[in-house]
């Protein structure tokens, strides 16, 4: 294990710059503590299960190492030196560092990593839900850009799970990462208050048709590019995706106009000033959907990341008589807990 920097307190011993300039061996830095704990060789030879001799010659190559004597040998077994007693917390420091690191990544202790896109969309609300219900499992919520990027960090192990609409035309899931369908979440229509369909309890998907509907901030490439262009070709939209979307923007810009419109997802977290009385209002005959899935690599034993699945698989909202709409190219599956 190499230490990193050397100290600037020379205050600190004169084993400091040998140790945090070199490679230190824990197993020495081990037996040292084990030592100095039980106060005598022989004992700590028991401990360790080793012999007496390997020991001595731990302790040995770790005062070479240090350039100092760590221990005299006296008839009650070995007291430490002044020099072994600066070190004693040092080399504790040590071990917890290294037991820390290991325990960072051991199988069951590592947080379970999951990517939820954005932190006001319903993947972070459907995560919220699992912690909830399993408040021993340690999460640590990223959210990243694209699919692309998700597969990335799903095969490279820097994610465990993924919440993503797949897989868009030409682009399917490459082998051994699993998806499941794991929530439909409903989109809505968002007006101002002056605007023609404003009044209305609910509005059919084609009666859009000819209205300017804004959604700024579209990415060619992504899969929300994908679905939403999958959405105009189905129900004959054109979709404004020109301009960037500033936070408000597209609220304010709702607010004063009676000819636009945007979508948003059902659960996607809004806010705008009383004063705009804005509309949300469900698409229906049929509504569209859009259609989250949980991507992972099947490899990955991490054990809370079954855990992850059951739950969605069992808090999945129950199937409605409502006509839904969403692209041929959505993931259709869902967990083998749910097939019949």
């Amino acid at each position: 294990m190499q230490v990193g920097a050397e100290s600037n307190n020379p205050g600190e011993g004169p084993y400091n710059h040998r140790l945090y300039g070199d490679d230190v061996d824990l197993t020495a830095v081990r037996t040292f503590v084990t030592v100095a704990d039980s106060g005598q060789f022989q004992e700590a030879a028991a401990v360790l299960a080793i012999t007496q001799q390997a020991v001595s010659k731990r302790i040995a190559a770790l005062e070479k190492e240090l350039g100092v004597r760590l221990f005299t040998r006296t008839a009650r077994g070995a007291d430490l030196t002044v020099d072994g007693q600066a070190f004693l917390p040092h080399a504790r420091e040590l071990l917890l560092a290294e037991e820390r690191a290991a325990a960072s990544v051991r199988l069951g202790r590592r947080a379970l990593r999951v990517d939820v896109i954005g932190a006001r969309l319903a993947p972070a609300g459907l995560l919220r839900g699992f912690h909830e219900a399993h408040p021993d499992i340690a999460l640590d919520v990223v959210t990243l850009f694209d699919v692309d990027s998700a597969l990335t960090a799903l095969r490279s192990g820097s994610i465990d799970a993924s919440f993503r609409a797949v897989a868009m035309p030409g682009r399917p899931l490459p082998r051994g990462v699993g998806a499941a369908r794991v929530y439909d979440e409903p989109i809505q229509l968002l007006t101002g208050p002056g605007h023609a369909l404003a009044g209305l309890r609910s509005v059919s998907p084609g009666e859009l048709a000819g209205h300017r509907i804004w959604i700024p901030g579209i990415v060619e490439g992504t899969e929300w590019a994908a679905y939403y262009a999958s959405l105009a070709a189905e129900f004959g939209l054109v979709i404004d995706s020109s301009g960037p979307n500033f936070t408000g923007a597209v609220q304010n810009a709702l607010a004063g106009s009676d000819t636009l419109a945007t979508l948003v997802s059902e659960q996607t977290r809004l806010t705008w000033p009383a004063g705009h009385d804005l509309r949300r209002i469900p698409l229906r005959d049929p509504t569209p959907v859009y259609p989250h899935s949980l991507l992972w690599v099947t490899a990955n034993p991490h054990p809370a990341l079954a855990t992850l699945r059951a739950h969605l698989a069992a808090t999945q909202p129950p199937c409605t008589a409502t006509p839904t709409w969403t692209p041929a190219w959505a993931v259709r599956g869902v967990f083998p807990a749910r097939r019949p």
